[in-house]
């Protein structure tokens, strides 16, 4: 069942980016409201086909666009810019392979100069994966057709509806038919037309959240951050759960707003944030990579934007070295607690030596002992190595930072400490 007669909106366009730096429209021609009226499993091995009729009734929204995409890669890309705008005004999760999201394709093959050829539709596809695959499959299969005709101006193929092997990535013959008058629309009088008024559409446009090219251009410009950072923070900002009637699960489950409230919130009396490119290297490199291990995903994180924060502020200000902080990522994320970061890396010990055994300096209450006193343990230890290096061998140096690194068990900054190691070795010469 259709409301295609009386559609809700007409005459859009999506804006449409490759990764070539490509830009082009595609036109919408019109949304409209339809009913579902059941799920059809075809079984190849037994030619059997089951009907589900739990879906029967189901509300569908339909997205008519265009014939304005020419290639498999932009048609991917258009489904993606198309999820993604659905995400952000919480229409749709648009996950594909749970249902949410299907594609039914068109797929004409015309020589050049020449009008469309005539279209033939595959239905229900459930991923951009496999409708790139399927309009592939199906340019080759049309042009075999076209080529191998006695008369190729002559030749046509065949109208039909098609389905997709998503094992041998093969399309494969539905039913034939000729037009539209093959459905045979007609209208319902169960179906009322559905009419929203000038004042509900703006209403709905004035509170409408940010969108993906807006998100994309103010993270660019107002925070600096790459094409890639960018694509990577979109992507897993596309996976956040969406709830019923649009209702968007909390900012913890968005990469965007996680990735901005970790941005401003260091000193926001004082208008002093923190850096973009530590933030974003932290949340993509580390952060996403420990949980990709966990083989979980950015919403299952449960460290809050405050702990994140305070790791990241802790890192930058050498109150912990960097291979502490991923060490101290890790645990939190294996040991799930409310407690602040800083006592936690208290607790395990891994607050950095400092030159200074200043309690104070150290910004915990935990004593440490003078990384001098360790560095000349170190060269004590290693009378040869210290020779090697005054006769000039740099490169000794080295094995000598390693070893005050086991005994400070990683908590020291490495360049501080050849820094410093250096200079003791030339002083006592």
């Amino acid at each position: 069942m259709t409301l295609s007669i009386a559609p809700i909106a007409v005459g859009g366009k999506l804006n449409i980016s490759l990764p070539d730096a490509t830009c082009f429209d595609v036109r919408i021609k019109q949304l409209q409201l339809e009913q579902d009226t059941a799920k059809s499993t075809f079984h190849p091995r037994t030619q059997t086909s089951h009907l589900d009729l739990n879906r029967s009734g189901t509300g569908l929204m339909e997205i008519v666009s265009e014939p304005d995409l020419r290639s498999p890669e932009e048609a991917g890309a258009y489904v993606r810019a198309l999820q993604a705008v659905l995400r952000a005004v919480g229409a749709s999760d648009g996950n594909m392979e749970q249902g949410s999201l299907r594609c039914d394709i068109n797929v004409s093959v015309n020589r050049v100069g020449r009008p469309p050829g005539t279209r033939c539709e595959i239905k229900n596809l459930n991923s951009v994966k496999f409708m790139m695959a399927a309009i592939t499959h199906e340019i080759h299969r049309q042009r075999a057709i076209l080529e191998s005709a006695p008369d190729i101006d002559m030749a046509t193929v065949p109208q039909e509806t098609r389905g997709f092997d998503e094992h041998r990535f093969e399309t494969y013959k539905l039913r034939s038919k000729e037009d539209a008058p093959d459905y045979r629309y007609m209208p319902d009088p169960n179906l009322g037309e559905l009419v929203l008024s000038k004042e509900r559409v703006q209403a709905i446009r004035d509170t409408l959240p940010e969108l993906p090219w807006e998100t994309r251009q103010r993270l660019e410009t107002d925070f600096g951050l790459s094409e890639r950072d960018v694509e990577v923070l979109l992507r897993v900002d596309s996976g956040r759960e969406v709830q019923y009637d649009g209702e968007i699960s909390g900012s913890s489950s968005s990469a965007v707003a996680y990735f901005d409230r970790l941005c401003v919130g260091y000193n926001s009396k004082e208008g002093i944030r923190r850096s973009s490119k530590a933030v974003v290297n932290w949340m993509t490199h580390e952060l996403l990579g420990q949980l990709a291990s966990r083989k979980e995903s950015f919403k299952d994180n449960h460290i809050s934007v405050e702990q994140m924060g305070e790791l990241i502020d802790m890192v930058q200000e050498k109150t912990i070295t960097g291979t502490s902080g991923k060490l101290l990522l890790r645990y939190m994320l294996a040991n799930p607690s409310q407690a602040p970061t800083r006592q936690i890396a208290t607790e395990l010990q891994l607050i950095s030596f400092q030159a200074s055994s200043d309690p104070a300096s150290c910004g915990t209450s935990l004593f440490l002992p003078d990384l001098h006193t360790v560095c000349a343990d170190a060269i004590a230890a290693l009378p040869e190595e210290v020779a090697s290096v005054r006769k000039g061998r740099k490169n000794v140096l080295n094995k000598i930072v390693g070893r005050v690194m086991k005994d400070t068990r990683g908590r020291a900054d490495a360049p501080a400490v050849k820094a410093l190691l250096e200079k003791m070795i030339v002083e006592e010469q």
